[in-house]
């Protein structure tokens, strides 16, 4: 683990867009600097993706959790901490099925009504924590990925699917965000990245430093982003990240660059 000079300083990064391209593995660049960030500072990932695919992307099988002092999935609602499972929630345990059906239903609904240059499969992913929402469905590949993106933008796809929902479940204590390129989440309020800060308060860390690139309203890293408990930082790339904490933790490093 090496020497921690800043014991009580935490960084917690996002994934798709922060440390990854979105749903890509890491960079060996980006992974060997969270190594030498290691010898610093303690640091943890927060992800929306469930473990199976934050994972994938950061460390085959378990080498994700050796990887990190932290990982949080699917918003914190799934917890592992120095390799080891601390707790899991459930979404149809919190919600009910009454009231999760009817969630399933109407975007089934919705998504049958829309007309899209491409469908094609997973257009409901079932997690722990959440409903991951697809109107193209997550089985599409990265270039219809990136078709649908660019015409998300001009039509406001997702935008006008959660205005709906927002609609519909008006007062059902459900909460709605973008995030990544194709899909939305949708969990129980407080059930966002602020989840994980729960089992981090009792941790006395002195600063908890955020990095995430969806940090604007509706973005799924603007409630931690914006919470007082942590420092938040907006990043635009795994590159930029890597420069953010470089001036941060290695400013030796950043005066060469």
């Amino acid at each position: 683990m090496g020497e921690r000079g800043a014991r009580r300083t935490l960084c917690l990064f996002d994934v798709d867009g922060t440390l990854t391209a979105a749903r890509q593995k890491i960079d060996a660049e980006v992974d060997e600097f969270l190594k030498q960030l290691r010898q610093r500072v303690e640091i943890g990932v927060v992800g929306g993706s469930d473990y199976s695919k934050i994972a994938e992307q950061l460390g085959e099988g378990d080498q994700v959790v050796r990887k990190f002092d932290y990982v949080f999935a699917e918003n914190g609602t799934v917890q592992y901490k120095n390799g080891e499972l601390l707790s899991r929630q459930a979404i149809q345990d919190h919600l009910g099925e009454e009231l999760l059906q009817e969630l399933i239903n109407f975007c089934l609904n919705y998504i049958a009504l829309l007309r899209l240059p491409k469908k094609r499969g997973t257009f409901i992913e079932f997690r722990n924590g959440m409903l991951n929402i697809s109107p193209i469905g997550r089985s599409c590949t990265p270039e219809e990925r990136v078709e649908f993106s660019e015409l998300d933008k001009k039509e406001r796809i997702r935008e006008k699917f959660v205005a709906a929902l927002q609609r519909e479940f008006a007062g059902k204590g459900l909460k709605f965000t973008r995030g990544g390129m194709i899909s939305f989440d949708v969990f129980p309020e407080g059930w966002d990245k602020r989840y994980c800060l729960g089992i981090l308060d009792d941790e006395s860390y002195d600063t908890i430093h955020f990095f995430g690139n969806e940090t604007s309203p509706g973005g799924n890293d603007y409630e931690i982003y914006a919470d007082p408990r942590t420092v938040g930082h907006t990043v635009s790339c795994p590159q930029d990240t890597v420069r953010r904490c470089q001036e941060l933790f290695f400013p030796e490093m950043a005066s060469k660059s």
